[in-house]
């Protein structure tokens, strides 16, 4: 670790319940130079939910990360500190942000977790059965073909595999999973999770497409 250098605090944030947020992500927030957010409106409601203000808050998302990268890394270097937030939850599954944990490591600075809320987590701790191994495949390929492949290729794993995707694509997802291993493929989805409509939904993937109808929902998907 370089000496008298910065930190660089990568910390979990709620999914959905307030209640959630830890101490120490709190205390981290407030004593941080600046927070790195996706989204500028996103980054200032939490600091003004947790009453952190005023703050410097810097976006860093698909469009700046290259150039907010290089800022930041020279901001470190002359021992400031900052915390990576996404969105929800823990920074680092398909959220920006990758690439400036990847250049403050290879450069030395310290970059140390604030750990708490993670959807993926969540749902694996009410899937009521031993997880000695799992599968992050996290989000699919969006061409038809792609992710039939990819789909194929998890089903071989034959362990629980996690899957994401965008709300509106729930249902689709579903339909592709019993295609894929078959409509009586066991599955658990979790919707919403920590909100006041959280729902869980088990049984084959067939029984769940048909459960949930056209509904939209943030949510995890395991099969298996």
């Amino acid at each position: 670790m370089r000496p008298n250098s910065g930190t660089l605090y990568v910390v979990a944030t709620p999914i959905g319940n307030w209640g959630d947020i830890t101490l120490r992500a709190v205390e981290t927030l407030k004593s941080v130079d600046a927070v790195i957010c996706e989204e500028m409106r996103e980054g200032s409601t939490l600091m003004k939910r947790l009453g952190i203000t005023p703050k410097e808050l810097i976006t860093l998302n698909e469009h700046n990360e290259n150039e907010k990268v290089s800022e930041i890394v020279i901001r470190l270097a002359q021992n400031q500190s900052f915390a990576l937030v996404s969105d929800c939850g823990t920074p680092g599954f398909a959220d920006p942000g990758n690439i400036l944990v990847s250049q403050a490591v290879e450069m030395g600075f310290n970059v140390t977790p604030v750990p708490g809320v993670s959807s993926v987590m969540a749902a694996l701790s009410v899937l009521g059965q031993r997880l000695d191994q799992f599968v992050f495949g996290g989000f699919l390929p969006r061409d038809p073909e792609a992710r039939k492949r990819e789909l194929t290729r998890l089903r071989g794993l034959k362990m629980p595999v996690i899957i994401m995707d965008t709300p509106y694509r729930m249902g689709q997802l579903l339909d592709d999973v019993s295609k894929a291993f078959g409509k009586g493929q066991k599955v658990t989805l979790a919707c919403d999770l920590t909100l006041a409509g959280e729902r869980i939904y088990r049984g084959s993937a067939a029984e769940v497409r048909q459960q949930i109808k056209d509904k939209k929902a943030e949510f995890i998907l395991i099969v298996g």
